[in-house]
């Protein structure tokens, strides 16, 4: 891999499923707890005691040893430990429970629909991912602790709603540790009340004299015992205090300087690391810690580009020798990360010298990762650069992976930072994916408003899939969201098909949607033909939702002519092709409910029926007038389903949504036809059904598998932008159709009907 490998990535293969992405090794391993590092044994025995608290708690400002502690009891007992150290690049739900799952199931296998959630993009994080994990983790045979390190990074919501819910999910015998500096996002104060939480905190976690008396001895510094004791008295046990002090003094500064200089604060280790410390150390060494501080993690030849030198590899070593502030990453001594909160000291010292350096340094960072086909990493680098045309070239090359791995988040942040650095504009391809991932991902504001972007940028961009202009992709994304009906559908799917680049992954789409365009405009035949043609183009590893959804039209087409046969080995070929490709939770995927649910009710099995029109129950609030053709044929189909089953409530809501969607999408042509002659039938005399499950809207749909969660109703509305008010209508809504009394009940019958996961 070039140079080196920066984060040992082991990639997790699994070749019948969808992809998932790469995981940082070092990420899954316990620090190493290294020689001469003072034990904590009171704190490994509190830890150790099996008290029927599954819960623990780890909470302290930076340079209080959490992560010490916790590394000496994983390695001090005899229970099978699995670790998450977290940072920034977490704050994306399907990335942090990647690796919660990933380090799990290297204990006890769990079950594999738990990866299939994460690695799908249209994936409910509470409606599937946390409760399929949730379940894992508690039916897990074999006792764990599961530490998860640095929480306090987590900023997502959703993030921290699932730490909470697998608070919860703790199976007997095992804990979750959960080490910050801040409170971890748990409901706290029941699990206090329930007895279920072991909190440590500063107190715990200081030094007492004899401790200090180690540390000082380790450091080998030699004071005598009233000295010890001064320094503990003035650093009140703080280990970074402790160390930092026993540093100066091995540097040859005075006791008296030591011992005030250190109190339990950032602000005077800042003080020391500025005025004593960097001071006293070579010059070499000194640039050599403040300008390598810009990476989170380090090697010889990464600090070599970064710093436009030699030798790094041999300052590492030495470095390391002489101090615990570089911690090891891995076993081979290539790999090390700074202490975090002498990270923060040096970076600070950076600002205040050399403010002007520090996008220099993250650009030779960056030019080092593209170098070590690390691109992810080199953009990482790029945006901390403000270098937005790298980044923008970068983004529209990793967003549609990313995407297809389930990391939509991840690709939103990105997206974000585009959008705030004005680099849309000179980035049209960025804004093309953006417009498109946020219109297969049910986010019509967000989808119309980056199309807006896209076309606005008149400049020609640098594609990854080889065409020679934007226009293709500009074609492509109108061609989806279908905004002027479907004969300009046809124009721009035409021009897509007949200028996309020949390899580009996006020409299977254009051959999709051109289908969907003659099939409107009445034209079946040609519609049939093209559809077998992007049918033959799916593969697991490529565009299979392009050929599962047409695999779905030629269904219905051969269901329209009587052909059930044919549409049975249609349908067959596209749950194969759905299922390998790990798309149960993809929106579009609704269409092959439907037309499952059509033929089931053909061969008179109302049970799998039934289960089929569920199973699109859940996806439909997700396929919005974003892709209007689909969200309009769907809901169609669906409701002719609910009319074989006298379910005369639940087809007047699909047909009332149909009717909003064609309200922003005029022109549909077939659809819209079918969609007045189904309004028709329902008017002919026929009386409401009973209110039930089957009978819930989009809107209760989507609030449904917030419920799930430990989020207020404050709180859910600021997720999905709706007032408190409105989140409680149609969560009072959802309990009468479900024949519920409460909150949990409501979940519960969900879950018993198949519409939530858990």
């Amino acid at each position: 891999m070039g140079d080196s490998d920066p984060h040992e990535h082991e990639a997790r293969s699994r070749p019948a499923r969808g992809p998932v992405s790469d995981l940082v090794a070092s990420k899954l391993r316990p620090p190493m707890v290294r020689q001469g590092t003072v034990p904590r044994s009171s704190l490994i025995e509190r830890l150790a005691q099996r008290d029927g608290r599954p819960v623990v708690s780890v909470v302290a400002p930076s340079g209080y040893g959490k992560t010490t502690v916790l590394s000496q009891w994983a390695e001090r007992n005899g229970q099978s430990f699995v670790w998450v150290s977290v940072d920034e690049r977490d704050n994306d739900p399907k990335v942090l429970l990647t690796y919660v799952a990933e380090a799990l199931n290297a204990v006890e296998p769990i079950d594999e629909r738990v990866f299939d959630a994460l690695a799908s993009p249209g994936s409910s994080v509470p409606g599937s991912v946390v409760p399929r994990l949730g379940a894992a983790f508690f039916s897990m045979t074999v006792p764990v602790a599961l530490i998860l390190d640095d929480v306090h990074a987590l900023r997502n919501s959703e993030c921290q709603a699932a730490l909470s819910v697998l608070a919860d999910h703790v199976p007997g015998g095992s804990r979750l540790a959960l080490a910050g500096r801040s409170q971890p996002p748990l409901r706290v104060a029941r699990l206090r009340a329930e007895g279920r939480i072991l909190e440590i905190g500063p107190a715990d976690l200081s030094l007492d004299r004899d401790e200090a008396s180690l540390l000082l001895r380790g450091a080998q510094v030699v004071v005598g015992e009233d000295d010890v004791a001064e320094l503990h008295r003035r650093t009140e046990g703080w280990p970074a205090g402790l160390y930092l002090a026993a540093l100066y003094l091995r540097e040859g500064g005075p006791l008296a300087g030591a011992a005030a200089s250190f109190g339990g604060d950032d602000r005077l280790v800042s003080e020391y690391v500025e005025t004593e410390f960097l001071a006293r150390i070579s010059r070499r060494h000194r640039v050599f810690l403040t300008r390598t501080a810009v990476l989170e993690r380090m090697c010889g030849p990464l600090c070599d580009a970064v710093l436009d030198g030699s030798g790094s590899a041999g300052v590492l070593a030495e470095l390391e020798r002489s101090n615990l502030l570089l911690v090891p990453l891995d076993r081979r001594g290539q790999w090390y990360r700074y202490h975090h909160l002498f990270r923060d000291m040096l970076l600070a010292e950076l600002h205040r010298l050399q403010p002007g350096l520090i996008p220099v340094l993250h650009q030779r960072a960056a030019r080092w990762h593209e170098r070590n086909r690390e691109p992810a990493e080199a953009l990482g680098h790029w945006m901390k650069a403000d270098e937005a045309d790298a980044a923008g070239r970068l983004v529209g090359a990793l967003a549609f992976s990313a995407y297809q791995q389930g990391r939509v988040a991840t690709a939103e942040r990105w997206f974000r930072w585009l959008e705030d650095h004005g680099a849309a504009a000179t980035h049209p391809e960025a804004a093309v994916l953006a417009a498109m991932i946020s219109a297969l991902t049910g986010k019509p504001g967000e989808a119309e408003r980056w199309a807006r972007a896209a076309e606005q940028a008149a400049a020609v961009a640098s594609l990854p899939d080889g065409s020679a202009s934007i226009e293709p992709w500009l074609a492509l994304m109108r061609a989806l969201m279908c905004r002027d009906g479907a004969e300009q559908m046809r124009a721009d799917a035409e021009l897509a098909a007949g200028t996309m680049a020949a390899g580009s992954f996006w020409r299977n789409s254009a051959t999709l949607y051109l289908g969907m365009a003659h099939l409107m405009t009445g034209d079946t035949g040609r519609a049939d033909v093209l559809f077998e043609d992007a049918a033959a183009a799916g593969r697991p590893d490529g565009p299979a939702v392009g050929a599962c959804v047409a695999l779905a039209q030629r269904s219905l087409l051969a269901i329209a002519g009587r052909d059930w046969a044919a549409a049975g080995r249609h349908l067959s070929q596209a749950r194969a092709l759905a299922r390998d490709a790990n798309l149960a939770d993809y929106p579009p995927i609704t269409i092959l409910h439907a037309v499952a649910a059509r033929i089931a009710l053909h061969d008179a099995d109302l049970p799998r029926a039934v289960a089929e029109l569920t199973r699109a129950q859940r996806l439909r609030p997700a396929l919005t007038y974003a892709v209007p053709h689909l969200a309009v044929q769907a809901r169609i189909e669906l409701a002719r389903c609910h009319l074989a089953l006298s379910d005369i409530t639940a087809a007047r809501i699909l047909l009332q949504e149909v009717t909003e969607v064609l309200a922003r999408r005029p022109g549909l042509g077939v659809f819209a036809r079918q969609a007045a002659d189904l309004r028709a039938e329902l008017s002919r005399g026929r009386s409401p059904s009973a209110l039930g499950a089957s009978a819930l809207t989009t809107a209760e749909l989507r609030v449904l598998p917030m419920l799930s969660t430990h989020l207020s109703f404050r709180e859910m509305g600021e997720e999905m932008f709706l007032s408190p008010n409105t989140v409680k209508s149609e969560a009072i809504s959802l309990y009468r159709k479900l024949g519920a009394s409460s909150r949990n009940q409501a979940v519960t019958r969900a879950r018993e009907l198949g519409l939530l996961d858990g």
